[in-house]
């Protein structure tokens, strides 16, 4: 009963969260076009372009290919499909990634190599948000596990954690003084720390279901946390 009337005010105030974006993975199908599109280079036809290395460049001319489509973003920022992952190293690959295909290091070049050098960077520009940030990072690998999550979804959660979320809303729309916006801003870090330490457990354990619930909150805590950066904001 609860749950039902809580979960009608938390849409009537706009609370429930939103979909976060990420590229859905490829379809079999879509997979198999992808891999079946030739191994020569578009530019020289010359062989060798089979994916070695970063796969960006023409072994034998040099030219940038096309983006691959069957390549997830953790194959793409070189890191482990997990969800624990070494953010220092992944903003070492953006970096280095950034300096191969900008599209600022091809204005003298091709238009068709101006093009890939566009969506490269696109690409990796999604590839690096995605993965940096705990819950957009755990949404990403739910998809490649073929889980997922619809938009606006309040997935298994209780009514005590919906009546937790509204409380929360409501210190947070009358908050009159810095000291209780900190206090309000440290509890919510603290719970998303919690919920990330819990997630990582259980990806590790392959409980997809239980990383589904706890990211679903997540979710929730993170509205909150755009609540306060915009109250935060001076009128």
């Amino acid at each position: 009963m609860w749950g039902g009337r809580v979960r009608s005010l938390f849409r009537v105030w706009g609370l429930v969260p939103a979909e976060l974006p990420g590229r859905r993975p490829l379809s079999e199908h879509a997979a198999s076009q992808a891999g079946s599109r030739g191994l020569r280079c578009w530019s020289c036809g010359g062989p060798g372009y089979s994916g070695r290395g970063d796969g960006l460049f023409c072994p034998q001319c040099r030219a940038l290919q096309p983006p691959d489509p069957t390549r997830d973003y953790f194959s793409l920022m070189d890191c482990n499909r997990s969800f624990r992952i070494d953010t220092t190293k992944l903003q070492h690959r953006y970096q280095q990634l950034q300096r191969l295909i900008h599209p600022d290091f091809f204005s003298q070049r091709s238009q068709t190599e101006k093009d890939f050098s566009e969506k490269h960077s696109t690409l990796v520009n999604d590839a690096y948000k995605t993965l940096l940030a705990p819950l957009s990072r755990g949404l990403y690998l739910l998809k490649l596990h073929g889980i997922e999550m619809p938009e606006g979804t309040d997935y298994e959660v209780d009514s005590q954690f919906l009546m937790e979320i509204m409380e929360i809303n409501e210190k947070l729309a009358e908050v009159q003084s810095e000291a209780a916006m900190e206090e309000i801003e440290s509890t919510v870090r603290a719970k998303q720390k919690e919920f990330t330490d819990n997630v990582s457990r259980a990806f590790e354990q392959d409980n997809f279901e239980e990383a589904k619930e706890l990211l679903t909150k997540m979710r929730y805590f993170s509205n909150v946390e755009e609540k306060i950066k915009l109250k935060k904001i001076p009128l």
